[in-house]
């Protein structure tokens, strides 16, 4: 049964991991970062301040909701939880191992572009996000799908189609990239490190998750906002460290990786462009697979948000994939390439390390321990438990919201119990298959999620530009602020008072 499904999942992996998907998710990248004037980088100053810097200094950014929305800060949280995974880690020395040192230098394109992907879908999310009964937001690309390009004359059938495509591929790759990698690489490095048999992390796991995820949105909201920033202070530490040490290697190591972007060769020799192919390849795959820009994910919580104004809900998006892949995999990358398990000149990875086989999954391990001893392969451990048990904790929540939109909000009680049991087969399941699904989810998501973006592009280059104009430039316009009449006549009052 498994290598039919290894079979199955490898055919429709080449097809949503192609080139042409390669290609329409820098597009798409390139495109919305045109559209918004390359905001990321001529707001920089502006973005900064209305996110990492707010925290610090407005009430309304952090503080509890009192109704079923949950602050900025905690859609920040949870969506980091969500993309700071084991993809800043495991990802990000898979990506070195195969494609060289110039994955690195693909990673940060698709980073740097995948920022204003990032704050497109969160754009959109609040434009078109419902309220339930129950009083909960409810956005992400199945809204955007059916309530954007669903209203536009002769499409509402491709909306709806697409919506109810972009549904099931997340239910279904919440049990990918948001359970069984995770988990698998939890368990893995247990039993490694400690010894502790796969099976019985798998139960551990099991049972702090459900108590969690079974409290829904607002408990999960209320760990990711104590989690997240401990675990990325405390890995960002601990790099920075071993970079301090390695200091004489910073300056090989940009050079290494850009050579390697353009190599001629793959790693240690090999068909001529092969190498190019590889790092590209690498680079986009693991750095989507880190920040998930393009695969409207993230979205649905940050449509959970208590803000008003997209544009502000946007930016934090940006600052997402800044932090996850611009800064947490940098740090990881430059880790393992400043270790000397990597040869700069080359991009060979060293088979072994005092007689252990190094593998993506133990090779940032190895270079804790190369520093620490036995105690910084134990920081790693603890380091891929947080990020990945906080992935899963994110994770449920998007696969939650998939199922709401598919089948009712009363079906989700159903899916967060059959989430966490799925929890113990993510623990036993074979390495390379759990990640080569994982790979092939996030395509699936990716397609129906870009074909909405772009078609709502001027949706969000209307409301940059309308942000602007009001925000930047002093102007006094009416804000743009949502779809639903109801929903924009409520929040212009409330923006008008000076809320966000």
């Amino acid at each position: 049964m498994l290598d039919l499904i290894t079979n199955i999942n490898s055919a429709v992996n080449n097809i949503v991991w192609g080139w042409p998907a390669l290609i329409l998710l820098s597009f798409a990248g390139v495109l919305m970062t045109c559209l918004t004037r390359f905001f990321q980088v001529t707001h920089i100053g502006h973005w900064m301040k209305e996110t990492i810097g707010a925290i610090f200094c407005e009430k309304d950014v952090t503080g509890h909701t009192k109704d079923k929305s949950i602050s900025q800060f905690q859609s920040l949280c949870t969506a980091l939880a969500a993309t700071v995974g084991t993809g800043n880690i495991v990802g990000v020395a898979g990506a070195i191992m195969v494609g060289g040192p110039g994955a690195v230098f693909w990673m940060w394109i698709i980073a740097f572009f995948g920022m204003m992907t990032n704050y497109s879908e969160n754009v959109l999310g609040i434009f078109y996000r419902e309220k339930s009964a129950s009083g909960e937001w409810h956005g992400g690309a199945m809204y955007y799908l059916q309530n954007g390009l669903g209203a536009k004359p002769g499409c509402k059938a491709i909306g709806t189609g697409l919506a109810a495509l972009f549904s099931i591929f997340c239910f279904l790759a919440s049990f990918g990239i948001g359970n069984m990698t995770q988990v698998n690489s939890i368990s893995g490095n247990m039993e490694s490190v400690f010894g502790v048999p796969t099976w019985l992390t798998g139960i551990v796991v099991l049972v702090l998750a459900g108590l969690v995820i079974l409290g829904g949105l607002k408990r999960i909201a209320s760990v990711t906002e104590k989690i997240v920033p401990f675990m990325v202070t405390l890995y960002i530490v601990g790099t920075v460290v071993i970079l301090i040490t390695n200091f004489s290697q910073i300056v090989p190591v940009f050079s290494a990786i850009f050579r390697g972007a353009f190599a001629m060769k793959a790693a240690g020799g090999g068909v001529v462009g092969y190498g190019t192919k590889l790092a590209i390849e690498q680079g986009m795959k693991r750095g989507v697979f880190s920040n998930e820009a393009g695969l409207g994910s993230s979205v649905m919580v940050h449509s959970s948000s208590n803000v008003k104004e997209p544009v502000r809900q946007g930016m934090w998006g940006i600052f997402e994939v800044f932090a996850d892949t611009i800064i947490v995999c940098t740090l990881t990358a430059f880790t393992v390439l400043s270790s000397g398990l990597i040869d700069l000149e080359t991009g060979v990875t060293a088979e072994t390390y005092e007689g252990i086989a190094l593998t993506k999954a133990n090779m940032v391990s190895t270079v804790f321990s190369m520093h620490f001893g036995m105690a910084g392969a134990a920081f790693v451990a603890i380091a891929i438990m947080l990020f990945a048990f906080s992935t899963v904790l994110g994770w449920s929540h998007y696969g939650s919201t998939a199922c709401a939109y598919l089948f009712g909000e009363k079906s989700t009680i159903v899916y967060r119990v059959i989430f966490v049991i799925a929890i113990f087969g993510g623990a036993v399941m074979g390495d390379n298959l759990a990640w080569d699904i994982a790979d092939t989810l996030n395509g699936l998501m990716m397609l129906p999620n870009l074909i909405g973006v772009l078609a709502l592009s001027p949706v969000v280059y209307h409301c940059t530009q309308n942000y602007v104009e009001r925000k930047l430039k002093g102007k006094e316009i009416e804000p743009l602020l949502s779809n639903s009449q109801e929903i924009q006549d409520e929040h212009t009052k409330a923006v008008l008072h000076g809320a966000h």
